[in-house]
């Protein structure tokens, strides 16, 4: 089904493109395929009008606002503590032209933030998301938009992860079911100034 999206009620969510993530090995995609793309759906998001909202992730110097519960794997800090620009959005994402920008604590970018009063705010139903890591905090984010009650549109080759095998669980088994997966050019053209208003 052709994908439709109405810029005035259409939302740019761009997950943790930041000089700390960005730096991981990730896979089936690169990050640097992730960062153009989401650019790239950033730049027609500008060209039609629509909202974009960068999302980064960043704790407290001394981790005291880090998650810490009981858990069989973790995903452990770095090293010595994170760097001074650890959180900082890599320049591309940046440069969009952004009204929101929301800083999270954790995968999703709802819980414990102002993003939901901000979406509604301006009369916003529907999201595109796109980011780092799929199945982590594109996946998580998703998740919440769709028990907020938004449409959900994932740009499935503008996010990746740690593994191919766990890019294809989340876009494969568990978007489907609260988003409808497309590609960035399929994302881009239902951006365009002739395609439709609200539909598929």
């Amino acid at each position: 089904m052709t994908l439709t999206l109405d810029p005035r009620a259409t939302a740019l969510v761009i997950i943790d493109l930041q000089k700390g993530i960005i730096a991981r090995e990730t896979a089936p995609h690169s990050t640097r395929q992730v960062v153009d793309n989401c650019a790239r759906i950033g730049k027609q998001c500008e060209a039609a009008g629509a909202l974009i909202v960068l999302v980064h992730v960043a704790f407290a110097a001394n981790g005291a606002d880090r998650l810490a519960q009981a858990v069989d794997a973790t995903m452990p800090a770095p090293a010595g503590g994170t760097p001074p620009d650890w959180a900082e959005l890599v320049p591309e994402i940046g440069a969009l032209r952004s009204d929101v920008v929301i800083t999270k604590r954790q995968w999703g970018a709802f819980h414990g933030t102002e993003l939901d009063l901000q979406l509604r705010r301006r009369g916003i139903d529907t999201i595109v998301l796109g980011g780092i890591a799929t199945n982590f905090g594109v996946e998580s984010t998703a998740r919440e938009a769709w028990q907020y009650g938004y449409s959900v549109v994932v740009a499935q080759d503008a996010c990746t992860s740690m593994s191919a095998d766990m890019h294809a669980f989340s876009v494969e088994k568990i978007l489907p079911r609260v988003s409808r997966v497309r590609s960035t050019d399929e994302v881009v053209a239902a951006l365009a100034p002739a395609s439709g208003l609200r539909g598929a």
